[in-house]
């Protein structure tokens, strides 16, 4: 059982765990008399005082300075030109001499958002790749590709729709 000199009304955190405020403007000996640690007279001693993030006192701030560079396709923001990206590795698993199509993918798990993406693109990454496969996907890297190709299998290539 728990010890008995332990109650709700003797709990007390441990030394030096609770560390008193800091008090200011009780004098010049505290260390933090006269300005309370606010430095001297203006806009950013008073209370509510000081300026909002990148203000330079009124001259043009930097971030008016520089200019606007750089361009984002409306293709981009809405992902009309995007593609469920699918790694070789991914279809490992798979049964050799099957036909990985959209559907295929999907059931595996990957392109779940393919209903608003433009299609499926294989790409390749290290490793071998063994399995002879019909892949119909809407693009395929030149390395996954020559990989597919290698082991026996075939792509092809579907338009978007």
């Amino acid at each position: 059982m728990a010890n008995k000199d332990i109650t709700l009304s003797t709990l007390k955190p441990n030394p030096g765990a609770r560390k008193a405020r800091t008090r200011v403007g009780r004098g010049e000996g505290s260390g933090h008399g006269k300005t309370s640690g606010k430095g001297g007279k203006g806009q950013t001693a008073r209370a509510g005082g000081g300026v909002r993030a990148g203000f330079e006192g009124g001259q043009m701030p930097l971030y008016r300075r520089l200019p606007k560079v750089g361009f984002v396709s409306r293709k981009d923001v809405r992902g009309d030109n995007r593609y469920a990206l699918i790694r070789l590795s991914a279809l490992q698993n798979v049964a050799a001499g099957s036909t990985v199509d959209v559907a295929a993918i999907k059931a595996l798990g990957y392109a779940k958002r393919s209903e608003s993406l433009a299609g499926v693109k294989v790409l390749s990454d290290t490793g071998e790749f063994s399995k002879k496969l019909h892949l119909k996907v809407h693009a395929i890297s030149a390395g996954a590709r020559a990989k597919v190709e290698a082991a026996g299998g075939t792509v092809e290539i579907l338009t978007a729709a």
